[in-house]
């Protein structure tokens, strides 16, 4: 009865560390001679922000900190909760600071994937966290200088957890099948390795998510793990490693793959697969802005602002009505007509730039704030545009040695991009059919 109930909670949670002795990985932040590992032995806890992808030990780090100072915990998850939830756990923090704090200290507040959170949502903590109510612990797989305000994140020092190692995932598995009962009764033991830390990829819970995956598939009174049963078992269920993530690169390849095919009925069917799986509503947008610039770019200059305005709308409405300007975008440019010629033209052009170095500014381009300059000829000969007709006039703007060069190469299958180029054509009286973009 007990192995049964055992084997309800995930490997995962089973083996969830206490302390920081037991908290594997993570060496160069809770190390004996890291920063944060210093502070938390010496109880000094600043607010702060725990970054990485999932599986790396963020929610438990959260806990073990507050374990450590002995610190009251309080939780809140942003997918569930909002402002009102925000304000109910300060006040009852406030309310209690008396009796809680006999050592002086502050409550932790952990808020988990606080991305998620829209600005309104973190302008709720700032007072708290200002004001040393609480000490914040947020934890994001996202990067916060683009998820979390600024005036939120100049609070909280920032601590970028890294995929676990090799040598840490087989601590953990060893750990794991030393004590877990379930484990141990099945006289688990590893034979070969090599697949097991292939799939997991770095990640403690899928690292636990195939261990439990083996231990409930296996009939037999003993689990030998190799890799051929791990390939076999994540055969026949290949979701159950990848919980709550459903394949998250896969799905997210062919979504925007899908939007670049011109398909809007296979776009908008992994964008419902993102979502259904629990993908971050910001990752979706940001790669619908990312698909706008690399596969629309200048053959519909509007789908870029379609994406951006849709990542906009995410942040002021929220979600689920989120799902709605996503489909929207989702669409827009999957139907829209399709260029990446500014794509190519930088690439084209960081490779010329990495093969030739750091050509010199002629010297009618550069500026000449002081006399000194202005003797040395600097900004001399220069032409300003605005005081010729049609507001151009033709010099040089390339360097000495790569005049004659061509980056972009306009697409002229598109309507827009095709009139740019022709404009381009008649005011520098170049050919634009070509195809070398090599000097």
């Amino acid at each position: 009865m007990y192995l049964s109930i055992m084997k309800q909670i995930p490997l995962a949670e089973r083996m969830r560390p206490k302390t920081l002795a037991d908290y594997a990985g993570q060496h160069h932040l809770v190390g004996p001679q890291a920063a944060l590992g210093q502070m938390i032995r010496k109880g000094e806890i600043p607010s702060m922000i725990l970054w990485g992808p999932p599986g790396v030990g963020k929610t438990t780090l959260a806990e073990i900190v507050a374990h450590e100072v002995d610190a009251p915990f309080y939780t809140l998850s942003a997918v569930s909760s909002g402002v009102k939830e925000v304000r109910e756990v300060i006040a009852d923090i406030e309310a209690k600071r008396g009796s809680l704090f006999d050592k002086g200290g502050r409550a932790i507040l952990f808020i988990d994937e606080i991305h998620r959170f829209s600005k309104s949502q973190q302008d709720s903590l700032l007072a708290a966290v200002e004001r040393g109510i609480v000490t914040l612990i947020g934890a994001t797989t996202e990067n916060p200088s683009f998820e979390v305000i600024r005036p939120l994140l100049s609070r909280c020092q920032v601590y970028v957890l890294k995929p676990q190692s090799d040598e840490d995932l087989m601590l953990l598995a060893r750990r794991a099948i030393a004590q877990d009962t379930a484990l141990a009764a099945k006289h688990t033991r590893i034979d070969e390795s090599e697949a097991l830390l292939h799939y997991a990829g770095g990640d403690a819970r899928k690292l636990y998510n195939i261990l439990d995956l083996l231990l409930t598939s296996e009939v037999e009174d003993e689990l030998v793990i190799t890799n051929e049963k791990v390939r076999q078992r994540l055969q026949e269920n290949p979701a159950a490693f990848d919980k709550g993530g459903e394949l998250h690169y896969d799905i997210a390849s062919a979504f925007i793959k899908s939007i670049r095919g011109s398909d809007p009925d296979a776009a908008i069917y992994w964008l419902a697969r993102l979502i259904d799986g629990g993908e971050e509503p910001s990752f979706i947008a940001r790669r619908l802005i990312i698909s706008a610039a690399e596969d629309i770019g200048l053959a519909n200059p509007n789908a870029m602002l379609i994406a951006i305005a849709c990542a906009q709308a995410l942040d002021r409405i929220g979600w689920p009505e989120g799902r709605i300007p996503l489909a929207e975008a989702t669409i827009y440019l999957a139907t829209s007509e399709k260029s990446n010629s500014a794509y190519l033209a930088i690439d084209s052009a960081l490779e010329y730039v990495r093969k030739t170095g750091n050509q010199p500014v002629p010297l009618h381009l550069r500026n000449a704030p002081t006399k000194l300059m202005a003797d040395l000829d600097y900004g001399r000969n220069y032409r300003y545009a605005h005081d010729y007709a049609g507001h151009f006039v033709a010099q040089q703007y390339l360097p000495d040695k790569a005049v004659g060069s061509t980056f972009w190469q306009p697409q002229t299958h598109t309507a827009h991009e095709a009139k740019l180029g022709e404009r381009m054509q008649q005011l520098w009286h170049r050919d634009t059919t070509e195809t070398d973009t090599t000097p």
